[in-house]
């Protein structure tokens, strides 16, 4: 490690901790935004923080298991044939907290988002994709035998 790099990472190191330590910068300060959304308890309060009123669409593919034998990991990935998508999110009906992710698609990005969810038990999971200033949905049903959020 060359001198001048370690030094600076440590002049930033002190900085950040200073500005903790005088209570400069929080944790909530340095969370991703949309963080209405993601504290939200129902399907409905995470829509209304969100700004959105989907409409139903079938250019939306949602591709997960129809019965997840383990809810702390579920595989979910979402495609879209919607032009101009800027934004997919996935929401579990029925989590405590519904919003799982969010993912906001680049300049000529391929309209899609695989990951890995939690689900609590059996839920429906609702894939949103914003496009210019309309929002769109669809949900696929995905049973859970054994609960991934706490349960």
């Amino acid at each position: 490690m060359k001198r001048r790099t370690f030094l600076q990472g440590t002049l930033a190191a002190g900085v950040a901790g200073l500005a903790v330590s005088a209570g400069l910068l929080t944790p909530r300060m340095v969370m991703a935004e949309g963080g209405g959304a993601f504290d939200a308890k129902t399907l409905d309060d995470a829509l209304k923080a969100m700004a959105l009123t989907p409409e139903e669409s079938k250019d939306i593919t949602i591709k997960a298991p129809e019965i997840a034998e383990n809810g702390a990991v579920v595989p979910v990935e979402i495609t879209t044939t919607i032009a101009d998508a800027k934004e997919i999110s996935i929401l579990v009906e029925n989590n405590p907290t519904p919003l799982a992710a969010t993912f906001i698609l680049g300049e000529g990005a391929t309209a899609g988002a695989s990951t890995r969810i939690k689900m609590g038990k059996t839920s429906n999971v609702v894939a949103l994709v914003k496009a210019g200033d309309k929002a769109y949905s669809a949900k696929q049903e995905v049973k859970v035998t054994i609960g991934g959020c706490g349960g």
